[in-house]
C-alpha cells in the first residue's frame, strides 16, 4: 500500500485532503509544518509527499529542496499544493525538484490523478 505525507498548516486543507484519499488504497499520514514534514519524510519514508508552500518555519519550497538534496529522501516523488498560483511560483517550485504543481483550489480529481500518474 503506497504510503502518502499530507503536509498543511490549515487543519479544514488536511481534512479535505486526507478525506479525498481516504478509501483509495493509501496509508495516509500527516505534517502541519517544514519541519514536521522533514521528520515524517525521514522517518516514515512515504512514497509521495503532498506539500503546501505556505506552511510556518521552513516553507514548503525549502522543504522540497531539502528532501531532494538529501540521499534517504531524494527519491521521494512530492506534489506541491497551494495557493500561489503565479507562473514564477510554478516554476520555482518545479525548480526545487517537485514532480508536479496543483494549485488550491483544486479539483478531487486532479489530485486524484496527479497522486495515480506519480504513483
Amino acid at each position: 500500500m503506497p504510503k502518502i505525507l499530507v503536509v498543511d498548516d490549515s487543519p479544514t486543507v488536511l481534512m479535505h485532503i486526507t478525506d479525498t484519499l481516504d478509501g483509495k488504497g493509501y496509508d495516509i499520514i500527516t505534517a502541519s509544518d517544514g519541519e514536521g514534514a522533514l521528520n515524517k519524510a525521514a522517518k516514515e519514508q512515504p512514497d509521495l509527499i503532498l506539500l503546501d508552500v505556505v506552511l510556518p518555519g521552513k516553507n514548503g519550497f525549502q522543504v522540497c529542496r531539502q528532501l531532494k538534496t538529501d540521499t534517504a529522501t531524494k527519491n521521494i516523488k512530492i506534489i506541491l499544493v497551494t495557493s500561489k498560483n503565479q507562473k514564477s511560483d510554478r516554476f520555482w517550485g518545479l525548480k526545487q525538484g517537485a514532480e508536479a504543481y496543483i494549485t488550491k483550489p483544486f479539483k478531487d480529481a486532479e489530485l486524484l490523478d496527479s497522486v495515480a500518474r506519480l504513483l
